[in-house]
């Protein structure tokens, strides 16, 4: 990307709003929101949420009009980038900014962004995304969470599994068989629903790493109005997809720079310990670093030929691509380590950063659309062989 003087301007005035607000309270919840710890530091992260809109640094490529900055897709990247380069604490916004908010400027109604937008902006409103279900992890065109009209309102019913920071949401955007007569991406729409009511049961789920990022969310007779639905019933697929391509979007420059710097910890380690002696282990980094190099050139390209920051299918590849990389960074960071890795320090048993990112990464290759789905979409949407 090729920047101007206006944006190397804009890139010091997110560096100095960052330098100024990370600071007191906020230090504390710094570095936190990374693998494994999304669970941490919630009320910290929530005011860092509102500190962050009330500096109109949510949004920053929503139109001027609906709230936000029209800031080019350079300008965006430079704030993602910047951003993780100061160790800022994890978004709990994410959902609703980088997911849900530019899915409701596509396919919402000027009401619907009217009413939903600004909570967004502000940082005050959080959102979950209600996909997975246990019967359909990867497979979205297999939910059977059902949603029925009743004049005007739904009621819905089912199980949604794996659904990121839905103990905290205030909202989640789900997908429901409306028509129980189709089958498969038939018969499927988008609600938005309010997540504190009776009839949603929200229980974490203990990971790998002993903590409840993750929940499961029961349906039973939830409710939410028909004004909620985002495009028309049944048309709940091409909205949700829309979604998915939102998700791979300008975020993911940033989410590199957080890897960058998870890199250069797994390499100090080696240097420190002398692992980096290894010709074996000081060849993985090398390649770790080449593999960095080629996703961010690889996300560069795939942005800026979509004109919007929205990629298309190319998103199935850079997935296929971090999904693995960061697995095999948990790999390397516990070879690094050596036999340390296999055990932990005394009460309370905390797992080091090494052990954390190994068990955390596991699920990388699955989550937000499987490798097996990935190389299924590349295989038959992308280069046309059969199914």
């Amino acid at each position: 990307m090729e920047l101007t003087a206006a944006d190397e301007e804009f890139r010091a005035e997110v560096r100095e709003w960052l330098a100024d607000n990370l600071r007191g309270e906020f230090t504390d919840a710094v570095g936190t929101g990374g693998p494994g710890r999304e669970h941490e530091a919630i009320e910290l992260r929530a005011a860092w949420e509102r500190r962050l809109g009330a500096g109109g640094w949510i949004g920053l490529g929503w139109p001027v009009g609906k709230g936000g900055r029209g800031a080019s897709l350079t300008r965006q990247v430079i704030f993602h980038e910047e951003y993780a380069r100061a160790g800022a604490p994890g978004r709990l916004g994410y959902i609703g900014e980088q997911l849900l908010g530019p899915t409701l400027l596509a396919f919402g109604t000027p009401e619907q962004q009217d009413r939903f937008l600004p909570g967004i902006l502000s940082g005050e409103v959080l959102w979950c995304q209600g996909y997975s279900e246990p019967g359909a992890g990867s497979d979205l065109a297999g939910v059977q969470t059902r949603a029925v009209r009743n004049g005007d309102y739904y009621a819905i019913t089912g199980q949604k599994t794996w659904t990121s920071l839905a103990h905290v949401a205030d909202w989640a955007f789900v997908l429901v068989r409306t028509d129980p007569g189709e089958s498969r991406h038939r018969g499927l729409s988008y609600l938005l629903v309010p997540m504190r009511q009776a009839g949603i049961d929200i229980r974490p789920i203990t990971q790998i790493t002993g903590t409840s990022e993750f929940n499961e969310v029961f349906f039973d007779g939830a409710v939410t109005g028909v004004e909620n639905l985002v495009g028309a019933e049944g048309d709940g697929w091409r909205v949700a997809m829309g979604t998915l391509a939102f998700e791979r979007g300008v975020a993911t420059l940033g989410q590199q720079i957080g890897f960058e710097r998870e890199l250069a910890a797994v390499t100090d380690a080696a240097r420190t310990s002398g692992a980096l002696a290894d010709p074996a282990l000081h060849a993985r980094i090398v390649d770790a670093w080449i593999g960095l190099k080629v996703m961010r050139y690889t996300a560069i390209r795939t942005l800026s030929s979509s004109g919007d920051g929205t990629p298309g299918l190319e998103a199935s590849i850079s997935k296929l691509q971090w999904a693995t990389w960061h697995r095999d960074l948990g790999e390397l960071a516990v070879d690094v380590a050596g036999a340390s890795a296999l055990v932990t320090d005394g009460p309370p048993y905390e797992l080091t950063d090494a052990q954390r990112l190994f068990l955390y990464t596991r699920a990388d290759t699955i989550y937000g659309g499987s490798n097996e789905v990935q190389r299924t979409i590349i295989a038959e949407r992308m280069l046309g062989l059969p199914r």
